[in-house]
């Protein structure tokens, strides 16, 4: 049973982590302290799995206004996994951003977290990692009227660069393009909106988020390739090693049977510049 005192010192964890994690400092080395296997254990008595899922981001996890459902790759492949964790859990998503994400799992709100989220050293301090999913890479969208091609193109004071708070583009951009003038916002539609109106000049993210924000649209589209490399992993609680195995393990199941290969068909078999075929064999 926790102290009192572990109970206090979690919670005023999990707020400090709100408040550094808004704002894109994900550097910061802040957990909370949980029971071992706590998590992993929840999941298999209650028979139910909640994950933290994109609903802004198209083709990986998008709200459909018209349905009133989640849905994209990462939503995919959080029932696919819960599935093999445990059959007769319920799968059940809570909506995230770049921003909330990890301090909503350290608080507890969400299990697992499977929205775009790249592995990195900093993050690893924070929470444990999967293997890589989805290998991703950042790019640039711009308007198709851009004078702009590729990333070194916007390494001038004056271009104006759009990333969203909370995700590894904002440093990346500023490592790549340092003397362009780089807004964080606060998600994606809001970055999209004010790329399409003219307040950016690019909009930099991962390349699967990108081309989601391209499809279909005639003004819009994705350039100059990728300039970093960005393994999507699903992030837990610290202290919980069978959650971390489990996962794991239905990730190459997912891959071995057939199953990722339908779904990377399904999300991108469509999308001009992707190729989903080559993402099949991750």
């Amino acid at each position: 049973m926790k102290s009192k005192f572990q109970v206090v010192m979690k919670s005023i964890l999990a707020a400090a982590a709100v408040t550094l994690f808004a704002g894109a400092t994900e550097g910061t080395v802040i957990h909370a302290d949980t029971v071992k296997n706590q998590t992993y254990d929840r999941i298999m008595k209650t028979d139910r799995m909640n994950w933290g899922v994109k609903g802004d981001t198209k083709l990986m996890g998008l709200m459909n206004i018209k349905t009133g459902k989640l849905e994209g790759f990462d939503v995919d492949m959080a029932k696919e996994i819960t599935k093999r964790i445990n059959p007769k859990a319920k799968v059940e998503y809570t909506q995230i951003t770049s921003g909330t994400r990890v301090p909503m799992l350290l608080n507890g709100n969400i299990d697992a977290i499977i929205a775009t989220m790249s592995i990195t050293p900093d993050r690893q301090k924070v929470v444990d990692f999967s293997q890589s999913y989805f290998n991703a890479g950042q790019s640039i969208l711009v308007k198709k009227s851009s004078k702009y091609h590729n990333v070194k193109q916007l390494n001038t004071p004056k271009a104006r660069v759009l990333a969203v708070q909370g995700s590894t583009s904002i440093d990346e951009i500023k490592d790549f393009a340092p003397k362009a003038k780089v807004v964080g916002l606060q998600d994606y539609a809001t970055a999209l909106t004010a790329l399409k109106a003219g307040q950016g000049d690019a909009l930099t993210t991962d390349n699967g988020i990108l081309y989601g924000m391209a499809a279909g649209s005639k003004t819009l589209e994705v350039r100059g390739g990728t300039f970093t490399k960005e393994p999507y992993g699903v992030a837990m609680q610290k202290q919980n090693p069978k959650l971390v195995k489990a996962v794991n393990k239905a990730i190459d199941d997912i891959k071995s049977d057939g199953t990722y290969a339908k779904m990377a068909k399904k999300w991108f078999g469509s999308v001009k510049g992707m190729n989903w075929k080559e993402l099949a064999k991750e």
